[in-house]
């Protein structure tokens, strides 16, 4: 199904592609990150105030070419790859992880600058694979921990995410629609709005601030909702690398695939190396 996607895009995208600049691994991404969105490619640590718990991120998203259609127009393709984990904070400095998800896949974009508006759309096809670790299972009780088994969790789908930035506020919302998961009794479907609002230079010409919240429906054994709120610092250049201090506010069923069916509610720290 993968493969007759692309060919198809591929087909449909051809007459554009001819027509227009085409530039291979370009320095920056055609849409970057959505702040609040939690199924984005990061890069830093997410401590839990009030549990001994904290999320690791390691990853990327890279555009692998650009192709400039016209001044304002340009169509990108690139690969996702990254994995977010939940981990155990213990004495001496040890972080057992129990559980940690993997996500790749491919993405293709389209972004339409008009002066300070601008407007698009992202496509994502992805896989992800959910696991049990180590951190969760106990070697004195020889067994898992909090009544926790393993099973097969992973979710092929497709993300269409439509956005529109205004100056420095963009709003999005998206479709997820899943057409293979395990366990096979999951729903097929996700939907989701979110938005984020940037304060350039709010305390020098390098320190920005930011503020964005995601709600978001996924259709699991029922439609549950899931809240993200976030604000904070960003250091650097606010349209490339830098480093992000920020608080966010989750609730709703946990993001790990092996807790799914899990409700959780947490106040965390974050940093965040940014690409």
């Amino acid at each position: 199904m993968l493969k007759k996607f692309f060919c198809f895009l591929l087909l449909l995208l051809n007459p554009l592609l001819a027509q227009s600049e085409l530039v291979y691994f370009p320095d920056k991404l055609n849409v970057k990150p959505f702040f609040a969105n939690q199924l984005e490619p990061k890069m830093g640590f997410l401590f839990d105030i009030n549990k001994t718990e904290l999320r690791l991120d390691v990853g990327n998203s890279v555009d692998i070419l650009h192709k400039y259609l016209s001044g304002n127009e340009t169509l990108s393709f690139g690969a996702d790859f990254f994995t977010y984990s939940l981990l155990r904070r213990k004495k001496d400095f040890k972080f057992p992880v129990a559980a940690i998800d993997y996500l790749f896949g491919l993405n293709a974009a389209y972004v339409n600058n008009i002066d300070k508006l601008s407007y698009g759309l992202r496509i994502r096809i992805s896989h992800i694979s959910a696991h049990l670790v180590d951190g969760s299972f106990s070697i004195i009780k020889n067994g898992w921990e909090e009544n926790l088994y393993p099973f097969v969790y992973s979710r092929e789908f497709f993300e269409f995410t439509p956005f529109i930035k205004k100056d420095n506020l963009r709003l999005y919302a998206a479709l997820t629609l899943i057409y293979h998961v395990k366990p096979s009794n999951l729903g097929k479907d996700g939907y989701q709005v979110g938005g984020e609002y940037l304060f350039p230079n709010l305390l020098s010409e390098h320190i920005h601030g930011f503020i964005g919240s995601d709600l978001k429906i996924m259709h699991l054994d029922d439609y549950n909702l899931n809240f993200t709120f976030q604000t904070g610092l960003q250091f650097g250049n606010e349209n490339a690398e830098g480093i992000s201090i920020y608080y966010e506010f989750f609730s709703g069923k946990n993001i790990h695939g092996e807790l799914f069916n899990r409700n959780v509610s947490n106040s965390s720290i974050g940093i965040n190396f940014d690409f």
